[in-house]
């Protein structure tokens, strides 16, 4: 069996006393780095010690705009959409080099991490929505791939070892014109230089309707499906087509929609857990539990085999109440995992 590797989507809760306001003017004026940068390091090191094998620093930015502010900068560009290498930077890892020194001191090894990059598509429909400039959408790819590069060059203590190309919108937004060899090509574009690199390429879609499209992109070898939440879309992949491309999965084995789940909790004892939060934790000791998340594994298992390369949870725990409920979440996956190798 291949190893089957833990990675988490991204988005983590703030901590008590930190609010979304704080966090965006901090990023934006830089004057509270160390504050800014120890919210950052707490949330990292919760994913390291819930058992995380390859974590992703929390993302408390906008996915759009953390990297279209760069691209917006003309200081920044050598022309138009084409970000400079040096200015396209996640300042998320500049915070978590702390972390990944203390961790290589404490384990004598390096410590592995993925990111997250906005993919082309999505930048593109933010700035463009419907219209079709295909040398902007390249352009936009381009720069993608120099945040890429640049964060893989400039990493010092840790390891990049994945990179999650971000496409929520491909398979869900009508606004989506170009056609397919345009999408192939930018999502090729996007991922080329950690592909060079030797990193696996994920994409995470948040509908598997054209994952076709990735797997044609000789530069992404991992499809993302949000399988916990809605199983049905395992029905959207065929065996043949990852084969046939030398494609792996990551696959959802916890679910991430804390509303719905919540809803479960708000019918069986007729009450509201956002108002009445006793239940809440519920979610983590009774729904989204070890067994459970060791049950999904093992029936995804059985069909997809050593096609399965990355499992986590479906998506980021941005929305969850509070960190000790996302770290629990984590943990049980963490547990989930460690059953199912037990029964293999």
């Amino acid at each position: 069996m291949e190893e089957i590797i833990f990675d988490d989507i991204g988005s983590y809760p703030l901590p008590e006393g930190v609010s979304k306001e704080w966090i965006q003017n901090a990023f934006k004026t830089r004057e509270e780095d160390e504050k800014l940068f120890t919210v950052i390091n707490d949330a990292f090191q919760q994913k390291i010690d819930a058992g995380v094998d390859v974590p992703t620093y929390p993302q408390y930015q906008d996915m759009n705009e953390q990297f279209l502010k760069v691209i917006r900068d003309s200081n920044c560009c050598d022309s138009p959409f084409e970000v400079k290498l040096e200015c396209a930077r996640i300042e998320e890892l500049e915070a978590i080099e702390k972390v990944a020194k203390a961790y290589k001191e404490q384990f004598g090894e390096t410590l592995k991490v993925r990111i997250c990059v906005t993919g082309p598509t999505e930048l593109y429909l933010r700035e463009f929505g419907g219209t079709q400039y295909t040398d902007i959408y390249s352009l936009l790819a381009k720069s993608v791939n120099n945040f890429v590069r640049n964060s893989m060059r400039s990493a010092k203590n840790f390891k990049i070892t994945t990179v999650s190309i971000d496409e929520p919108s491909i398979g869900l937004n009508p606004e989506i014109t170009f056609d397919e060899n345009d999408i192939i090509s930018a999502l090729t574009n996007a991922s080329k230089a950690a592909s060079k690199w030797g990193a696996d390429v994920e994409i995470h879609l948040h509908s598997p309707l054209y994952y076709n499209l990735a797997c044609e992109a000789p530069t992404i070898n991992v499809i993302g499906v949000e399988s916990a939440g809605t199983p049905s879309y395992l029905e959207l992949i065929d065996r043949k087509i990852l084969e046939d491309t030398d494609s792996f999965l990551r696959l959802g084995i916890a679910r991430t929609d804390i509303f719905t789940l919540a809803g479960v909790l708000n019918e069986m004892y007729c009450t509201n857990v956002w108002k009445d939060q006793k239940y809440l934790s519920e979610i983590v000791s009774q729904l989204e539990t070890p067994d459970t998340i060791t049950k999904r594994l093992r029936v995804y298992y059985r069909r997809f085999g050593n096609l399965i390369k990355y499992v986590g949870p479906d998506c980021g725990l941005g929305s969850w109440p509070n960190q000790r409920m996302a770290f629990i979440l984590l943990s049980n996956v963490a547990q989930g995992i460690r059953n199912f190798k037990g029964f293999l």
